[in-house]
């Protein structure tokens, strides 16, 4: 609430705010604020929200509370804006489109709908606590999940995961925003005994792979089919990662996947389309256990990061789901069905 204070108070200094003032608890039409040369009725505005000059809402679409809606804001049929939610100067937001709580949309971005469109009835839809750079193009059918961090100028073509960092033209990955810390396996005698531990997100665990100290040099091992738990088909070594590039960011519809930092720091994200969680792999006698249908992501490279991979199933390019989207559709469907 309080960017949101400090939003509507930066609306103050709007050349067309027409000498009104808003502050706290100083508002007009019914506790809102619309600028005469607004076009927007009263109904379509909820309690709280400021709307500046020259904003062109359709009169079938509706704006939630607390939002602060600055000049020359085109909104168009259908359009629902959530509550709490910043959109800056001269930004469009085209047929359809949701949007969720707490984002800010940048000035002159484009988000476009796809009702329009023949054929197209997949909607454009960002997510809670999304920040859009200024300049932003956001294409028909895509989704920015929640909490995602888009920079100035991304043109979005593809659906956005939840809390990634998108940048670039292609845009792409560069990081990920995080509401919790990162788990870091404990040192401690009762984990290190623990040889698996199970995590929130579905079938994904943490294994503490045998080590074997010894002056002439250490050893970790593990065997396939017990402490790592799938037969091994091919392997495969990612290493001298440029900083701040992102790896992985799919699933797989059938491979099972078995990750190693042998050397190095790397950071892992596993997704079940439900639970996120976040661990890093700084051990060579520490793995990470991804099952199929887990979306898995490895950002944060050391400079030093060696990522051993062991996989279960042979490479093909049919077993992977590269899109986010695509993914949850996925998951939808197999939450969906008989005895699930």
């Amino acid at each position: 609430m309080a960017n949101l204070r400090k939003y509507k108070k930066q609306a103050i200094s709007d050349p067309y705010a027409g000498g009104a003032v808003w502050r706290p608890g100083v508002t007009n039409r019914a506790d809102r604020f619309i600028h005469e040369q607004a076009e927007c009725l009263p109904g379509q505005i909820g309690m709280g929200t400021s709307v500046l000059a020259f904003v062109r809402l359709d009169p079938t679409a509706c704006i939630g509370e607390n939002c602060c809606i600055f000049s020359d804001v085109f909104i168009d049929k259908y359009v629902t804006i959530g509550s709490d939610v910043v959109i800056k100067y001269g930004a469009k937001v085209l047929d359809g489109v949701i949007v969720g709580d707490n984002s800010v949309i940048g000035a002159h971005v484009k988000i476009y709908g796809a009702t329009s469109e023949p054929g197209n009835d997949r909607k454009t839809i960002i997510g809670k606590g999304v920040s859009l750079g200024d300049g932003v193009e956001v294409l028909a059918g895509v989704r920015v999940g929640d909490g995602a961090v888009v920079g100035a100028d991304v043109v979005l073509t593809a659906s956005v995961p939840p809390g990634a960092i998108m940048t670039g033209n292609p845009a792409k990955v560069v990081g990920y925003t995080r509401d919790t810390a990162p788990v870091a396996e404990s040192d401690s005698d009762a984990d290190v005994l623990r040889e698996v531990q199970t995590t929130s997100v579905a079938g994904v665990t943490l294994h503490n792979l045998h080590n074997v100290q010894d002056k002439r040099g250490n050893l970790s091992m593990g065997e396939f089919g017990r402490n790592i738990p799938f037969m091994v088909s091919r392997y495969f070594l990612v290493y001298n990662v440029p900083a701040g590039e992102v790896r992985g960011d799919h699933a797989h519809f059938r491979c099972h996947q078995f990750l190693v930092a042998v050397k190095g720091t790397v950071h892992v994200i596993a997704d079940d389309g439900v639970n996120r969680e976040e661990f890093v792999l700084d051990r060579a006698d520490k793995g990470l256990h991804l099952p199929p249908m887990t979306w898995g992501i490895q950002h944060k490279y050391s400079a030093d990061a060696v990522l051993l991979v062991l996989a279960s199933d042979y490479y093909d390019n049919e077993d992977y789901v590269r899109s986010y989207e695509e993914f949850i559709s996925h998951v939808s469907l197999n939450l969906g069905a008989p005895g699930v």
